[in-house]
């Protein structure tokens, strides 16, 4: 509900607060694939060959510049993505966990994530790369279905992904699993009976993403000629909500739109993201947002290291936000969650009042449309409103000012 005092501080002017900074999180980018899936847009690359020595201290040297401009933090969380990063060598992992912990120290409780393609070859080394000291690892399976695999240009079949799996589950503590549904021809009855395999495995969290045609990628060439169509509106609809049902019967709720776990579970790492806190990005291609600046490292695999070897970083961008461009990056960030958004901190994080944020006439007819819900301060996107997120998001959030 809207409450009268939620109202008067809305006209309120956001007071100044200094609230105790967040562990920082740390990402680390690992390009390179053994082949370029169809669907992919990720900074991802296709080589011959890696010169791993070179490829270790590059990343550590990456690693070294944000330590210097960091001090007195402390690690929450790693993630290493990419790329297909249980593609490194243990040996390479354990090296940056190791300087990770000696620049920043960790919480007792960090969270160090690695993702993994399902490949027998790969699982060979879970063993390896949890010794390495990663606690969690988020395998790549995407379909349980055979001829959805090959249509996804995936190289492990359904056994050997669930063999991998297996793997998993007895060297990490925690497993979370992707799959990708809104396939074309995937019928609500096929998606059910997938779903509820997956959901049997007994892992703690799952990544379940509608297939989306992403522009510059093999399939958005075979979209345009007509040779892929995907799900219609209402039929992806009906997946979405029937995915949202499946889970939270299972006990894996929707904590983010394409995010399901346990309570407790949820993946530490990409709930910085989402809550809008301080992240470190190093390696190709990877963002970060560190002290009110938006930082980008250098793409392609060939000029970061390049950039290494000149700057002694891979930085390609490193610039202030406005405020108000922080606020809305907060906002469209935090709104992905069941929990929401604190109206009274994205506030204080651009400097201005809640009203020049949020458009609070069209929040109160979504409010009373039962799509968002507004208690004081917190400001959520509903169970029926989070189908509809993409046209929620330009409604209710104000767009900064042209500067």
């Amino acid at each position: 509900m809207i409450t009268a005092q939620a109202q008067t501080n809305d006209a309120s002017p956001a007071a100044p607060a200094s609230e105790p900074a967040p562990p920082l999180a740390l990402y680390v980018h690992w390009p390179f694939c053994v082949s370029k899936c169809p669907y992919c847009d990720f900074n991802s690359h296709v080589r011959d060959s890696v010169d791993q020595a070179a490829w270790r201290a590059a990343l550590l040297t990456d690693l070294a510049h944000e330590a210097r401009l960091t001090p007195g933090r402390r690690l929450g969380s790693i993630f290493f993505g990419g790329g297909t990063p249980s593609l490194m060598p243990p040996e390479t992992t354990a090296a940056i966990i190791r300087a990770a912990g000696d620049a920043w120290g960790f919480t007792d409780d960090i969270e160090i994530t690695l993702e993994a393609n399902p490949s027998s070859v790969e699982a060979a080394r879970f063993a390896d790369i949890a010794r390495a000291g990663v606690n969690r690892v988020s395998l790549g399976l995407q379909a349980l279905d055979d001829d959805a695999l090959r249509f996804l240009g995936r190289a492990h079949g359904v056994d050997e992904g669930l063999a991998a799996l297996d793997t998993a589950q007895a060297a990490f503590a925690r497993v979370s699993f992707d799959l990708i549904y809104a396939r074309p021809g995937q019928t609500l009855a096929a998606w059910d009976a997938e779903l509820a395999r997956a959901l049997s495995f007994g892992t703690e969290h799952l990544s379940l993403y509608q297939l989306t045609i992403e522009p510059g990628t093999r399939f958005a060439t075979e979209a345009a000629a007509g040779r892929i169509v995907i799900p219609d509106g209402d039929s992806a609809a009906d997946l979405f909500e029937a995915t949202r049902a499946a889970t939270a019967a299972a006990g894996l709720p929707a904590y983010e739109i394409s995010n399901h776990a346990r309570i407790g579970s949820e993946s530490r790492h990409n709930l910085v993201y989402w809550r809008y806190q301080d992240y470190l990005g190093i390696g190709p291609g990877a963002h970060g947002r560190r002290g009110g600046l938006a930082t980008v490292r250098r793409k392609k695999p060939e000029n970061w290291m390049a950039a290494i070897a000149r700057n002694q970083h891979g930085m390609q961008v490193e610039e202030p936000l406005a405020p108000h461009t922080r606020a809305t990056e907060a906002l469209l960030m935090g709104l992905r969650l069941r929990e929401g958004v604190d109206l009274a901190r994205i506030a204080r994080i651009g400097r201005t009042r809640i009203p020049d944020l949020v458009d609070l006439p069209a929040l109160a007819k979504l409010a009373d449309q039962g799509l968002a819900v507004r208690d004081g301060d917190r400001l959520a996107v509903t169970e029926a409103g989070m189908i509809l997120l993409d046209a929620i998001l330009p409604i209710v959030v104000r767009t900064p000012p042209t500067e």
